[in-house]
């Protein structure tokens, strides 16, 4: 008899491995909570906290921009292959 709750049945213990974030997917997901908090910031007080670490479009702040987008796109892959399968 398998012991599902100790993790025994392939199945179930596959699924929970598909579940789960990568290092990939962590690192997009933090990008698109500094880039998405950067923008409050920017709509609501007119801070732009990248550029004034980084500098106004310097080679670094649009490097911070472009990862920023980089993890957007990424994001929208990531939604698509946490679908559930179709029956």
């Amino acid at each position: 008899m398998a012991n599902i709750q100790a993790g025994s049945d392939g199945a179930a213990n596959e699924e929970m491995k598909a579940k789960r974030l990568n290092v990939v997917d962590w690192i997009s997901m933090i990008l698109l909570i500094v880039g998405g908090l950067n923008w409050a910031l920017v709509g609501l007080f007119d801070i732009d906290i990248v550029a004034r670490i980084l500098g106004a479009m310097t080679t670094a702040s649009r490097g911070v921009y472009v990862l920023v987008g980089l993890a957007a796109l990424y994001s929208i892959y990531l939604c698509v292959r946490k679908l559930p399968a179709k029956p």
